[in-house]
């Protein structure tokens, strides 16, 4: 369920601000409202030591490597002269990569005219002598030595072509590549980068000490983050002359302990309930031991009911498990997964939220596959009895062992999708029934609509997919009866007239009419659940029949390879459709009816982190 929160202002002296927002900070229950942004300074220290600890990755010791011991957390005084030798070294570091780079570019370019001193050169333009040195063509050079009017020495031939020293410049109309001088010779440029990369090495080497401190770069990370949430807190507080105050959200259960700590620390506090018009209150999911599961999933979405949307995560939990069954569709895939969170949990003795959800998942998917005769898409399973007894004959994947035919088995299944899919809609309406009573908003009679009309959409679904035999026109007739009960109550809200409703529910009948056929489209889309699943049995045989005909001789190795390889890729492969399909169904379809639209805000009151918050 969803916190209920209570809107609570805090108010102080001035000269005890700091006092109230550290008392703030331990009770930890406060999530701030609008807070504003953190000093520079403050939010440029954590900005800082990240940066440095990213960079530091590159010099840190191999993890798996049981050599190098875990050294002690530094004091803030040693770790502050450890982390200004690590910038120094970092910046020095790249300094040197480009003059190392400018350097072996300059080798590179003056090398193939050999080893001699610009300095002689410069020494001699001095004396009158004005040398410049250019490649030339063949030709342009003869043509240059024949010029009484150039004075000119040829020189050795650079890469395969002419060379000159000419005194002053040569004629713009003859083509010739000027050698411009350097700055340094051949052997002092090689000097300089033995300098330089013993340097870079002791640089690397300081780097590499300072590397293998990451739990005090953590603790200072930490810390810094702290130091940048006070701040915030800090500018966010609202004062004048005498007094100062900061306002925000506490769930109504922690409001007896929230009063306590005023008592504590003598502040004055008032608190009301949050407007309505309120856009800003954060959600707090409250879990039981069987909704925390799909936490883990919430997460790695990063979705979140709105304080005043309803919280599904029960219902979310059930039809993922089954949607992730369906979609898997194979028992010996499940095994796979069941097998890896045992061993999770025998590697770390805790049993945590994510292995505990992967654990419900994989016994879901076990479950399935033994219903439908499915086992890493081996026809043969059905020749081991027990496996063979598990099968609910109208799901089998091999319907031919029960006598069935093949066309009665997709049939059934996509009957079942369907029937999975209205099942989820309609719970999906009678949540927000359930809601808008409570809220005493008589549009839940336009939910009751949209419940016939699922019901009729259905029956339509299975009378043009499947051909059942159905009486289409009581079928079309809940439609009709649904869509009016969809517009005349779907503008009713509470404060309003019936007549205003009813004139809003109009005004949007448009709207609804293309809701209802969306409504068809919603119904049909759990058709997906069938093909899917289809689809990853067709390529697990595919791979399984591959692998067959190599079943003999040498070939029997390229054959085991081609099997898992296959399962392999398969496996990947329903995992990304579970989060294509299986989640799309629970966060569109499911929560478009419930009227759920996923804009929370997560409750994070002002405490002290004792984790580094992403």
């Amino acid at each position: 369920m969803i916190e209920k929160m209570k809107m609570v202002h805090v108010v102080t002296t001035v000269s005890h601000k700091d006092e109230m927002l550290e008392g703030l900070r331990d009770l930890g229950l406060l999530h701030i409202k609008e807070r504003k942004s953190a000093t520079h300074a403050a939010t440029e220290k954590f900005s800082d030591l990240a940066k440095t600890v990213s960079r530091l990755l590159d010099y840190a010791p191999d993890k798996k490597s049981k050599e190098t011991p875990v050294p002690p957390v530094l004091s803030d005084e040693a770790f502050d002269k450890m982390y200004k030798s690590a910038k120094a070294a970092l910046s020095k570091k790249d300094s040197l990569s480009q003059e190392i780079s400018s350097t072996a570019a300059e080798i590179e370019r003056i090398e193939p005219w050999g080893s001699f001193s610009p300095s002689d050169v410069r020494e001699l333009k001095k004396l009158g002598f004005d040398l410049h040195f250019y490649r030339v063509g063949q030709a342009e050079c003869e043509q240059i030595m024949q010029d009484e009017n150039i004075k000119s020495i040829r020189l050795a031939s650079v890469e395969k072509t002419d060379t000159l020293a000419v005194i002053g410049t040569l004629p713009p109309d003859i083509p010739a590549t000027e050698f411009s001088l350097p700055e340094k010779g051949l052997d002092e440029l090689r000097k300089d980068m033995d300098i330089f990369r013993k340097e870079e090495s002791e640089c690397v080497k300081t780097l590499t000490d300072t590397a293998v401190y990451e739990n005090s770069f953590q603790a200072q990370m930490l810390k810094a983050q702290n130091e940048e949430d006070f701040s915030s807190a800090s500018e966010t507080a609202e004062s004048d002359e005498k007094l100062v105050w900061i306002s925000g959200y506490i769930p109504e259960v922690d409001l007896e302990a929230f009063k306590a700590g005023a008592k504590a620390n003598n502040w004055a506090y008032a608190v009301e309930d949050v407007s309505p018009e309120d856009e800003t209150i954060p959600t707090k999911l409250r879990y039981n031991k069987v909704t925390k599961l799909i936490s883990p999933l919430y997460d790695m979405l990063g979705i979140l009911p709105g304080y005043r949307e309803a919280d599904i995560s029960l219902w979310f939990l059930i039809f993922f498990a089954l949607f992730f069954a369906m979609i898997i569709g194979d028992g010996g895939y499940g095994m796979i997964f069941l097998i890896a969170a045992i061993v999770i949990i025998a590697k770390t003795k805790k049993l945590t939220t994510p292995v505990f959800l992967l654990l419900v998942l994989s016994i879901s998917t076990v479950i399935w596959g033994a219903v439908t005769g499915t086992w890493f898409g081996m026809e043969s399973a059905m020749n081991v009895p027990i496996l063979k007894a598990m099968v609910l004959p109208g799901f089998a994947n091999y319907p031919e062992y029960f006598g069935l035919t093949g066309a009665e088995q997709q049939n059934n299944i996509m009957k079942f999708s369907f029937s999975i899919g209205a099942l989820q809609m309609e719970v999906g309406s009678l949540l927000a029934v359930k809601k808008k009573l409570g809220e005493k908003d008589l549009s839940f009679v336009s939910d009751i609509g949209w419940m016939i009309t699922i019901v009729g959409m259905y029956l339509l679904s299975l009378y043009l997919v499947i051909g059942e035999s159905i009486q289409i026109a009581p079928v079309f007739a809940a439609i009709a009866v649904g869509f009016v009960l969809v517009v005349l109550f779907s503008g009713m809200a509470p404060g309003m007239s019936f007549a205003e409703g009813v004139k809003a529910g109009l005004g949007g009948a448009f709207t609804s009419f293309l809701n209802t056929i969306s409504c068809f489209g919603n119904v049909m889309s759990y058709i997906r659940l069938f093909a899917v699943g289809m689809a990853g049995l067709a390529i697990s045989q595919s791979f399984n029949n591959m692998a067959a005909g190599m079943s003999s001789g040498p070939l029997i190795i390229a054959g085991a390879i081609v099997v898992i390889i296959g399962h392999v890729i398969n496996i990947v492969m329903c995992i990304l459709s579970v989060v294509v399909h299986g989640v799309r169904l629970n966060v569109l379809e499911f929560s478009g009816q419930v009227g759920l639209e996923w804009t929370g805000t997560a409750y994070e009151p002002f405490k002290m982190n004792d984790k580094i918050k992403n």
